[in-house]
């Protein structure tokens, strides 16, 4: 399980990153050279998906608890806004769907 979690923090840091940079280009004035590691980015991040033992419609189940989770931490981290109540309560509430639905990978 926690190498499960590991690798879908990873792979939604992936995610993140390649959407990320070209955000930057476009609204903030940054070089379009950014669209090259936003690629190779976004590229890992469908690898990583790839990585995982079960059928691909529960990974992508899965992956959006801790997808949810990530994003809120960039936002904290990155964007430097302060999370409310809400943010971590929905945060605990994705992230313990994740966690059982991939309890049940073994049992479909």
């Amino acid at each position: 399980m926690i190498k499960t979690t590991l690798l879908f923090f990873l792979t939604a840091l992936a995610e993140i990153v390649g959407c990320f940079l070209p955000w930057l280009w476009l609204k903030k004035g940054a070089s379009a050279l950014l669209l090259v590691p936003a690629a190779l980015s976004l590229a890992a991040f469908v690898w990583l998906l790839t990585l995982h033992p079960a059928a691909s419609g529960r990974v992508y189940a899965a992956y959006g608890g801790v997808y949810v989770v990530t994003a809120l931490l960039w936002l904290r981290w990155v964007d430097g806004v302060r999370l409310s109540y809400s943010d971590w309560l929905g945060a605990a509430v994705a992230f313990c769907g994740m966690l059982i639905i991939v309890a049940g990978w073994g049992k479909a």
